[in-house]
């Protein structure tokens, strides 16, 4: 199993809430995910990021095939490229 996790500053907080639900959005939509988590901060500091997204993928197969989905693609992930001023993400297997 692979666990592709990636984390999002956003360039206004107030769209925090939008992304998550947008990201959310993602279930059902796209098949090759076994399960998704999405989180908010509530710490708030400086070195915060504002959401966090878990997906949980079968194989390296499966991590290609999300990254190249066209929803994910071109719907989430094109929304959080122009709303976000910074992203980390981490892929391991588990």
């Amino acid at each position: 199993m692979i666990k592709h996790i990636v984390c999002f500053k956003l360039k206004d907080k107030n769209n925090v809430n939008e992304a998550k639900e947008l990201l959310l959005s993602m279930n059902g939509k796209v098949p090759m995910m076994r399960d998704i988590f999405v989180g908010c901060d509530v710490l708030h500091s400086q070195r915060s990021y504002d959401i966090i997204l878990e997906v949980l993928l079968d194989d390296m197969k499966a991590l290609d095939e999300y990254q190249n989905d066209p929803y994910h693609a071109g719907v989430v992930k094109a929304y959080l490229v122009n709303a976000c001023e910074s992203m980390i993400a981490l892929d391991c297997e588990i």
